[in-house]
């Protein structure tokens, strides 16, 4: 579906920047929304999620400020995440054994078992850019990272 469709917009984008911009800004909620069906039932957020993989991705354990660093939505505050990942029994704290000052989080058992979980529905949660072939993925993901340089 065209974005002017979409939006039902009846006046013409004053360019195709203007077009872009919003077409990205419907599309991120679009994908937003199917990522986070997907997420309901395991009652965790996509900001959740993101952490989540992001400290199995580390191997090892990391700091707030690390996380905060690689998380895809940076407007989210890593502390309160890592509260309610800690409160759910997700993640685990504990003091940094080279700084005393900082903590270190890392993936608890649970944690682990709940990502296993959440990738038997990667298929699932892909489903949505399976409209793209292979190569139009890979061409849409250089024509993004073009975008911000």
């Amino acid at each position: 579906m065209k974005i002017e469709d979409a939006i039902k917009q009846k006046r013409p984008f004053r360019n195709p920047y203007q077009q872009v911009v919003v077409n990205l800004i419907y599309t991120t909620n679009w994908l937003t929304d199917h990522i986070s069906t997907h997420l309901k039932p395991f009652g965790i957020t996509m900001q959740q999620y993101n952490v989540l993989r992001i400290l199995r991705g580390a191997g090892k354990p990391i700091s707030t400020s690390d996380i905060r660093e690689r998380l895809l939505d940076k407007m989210a505050d890593t502390s309160r995440m890592v509260d309610r990942l800690c409160h759910k029994g997700l993640v685990v704290r504990s003091i940094c054994p080279s700084d005393k000052r900082l903590v270190d989080i890392t993936l608890s058992p649970t944690g682990e078992e709940l990502l296993a979980q959440l990738d038997q529905h990667e298929d699932e949660m892909d489903h949505a850019a399976q409209s793209l072939s292979e190569a139009e993925a890979r061409q849409l993901s250089e024509l993004l990272d073009k975008l911000r340089e």
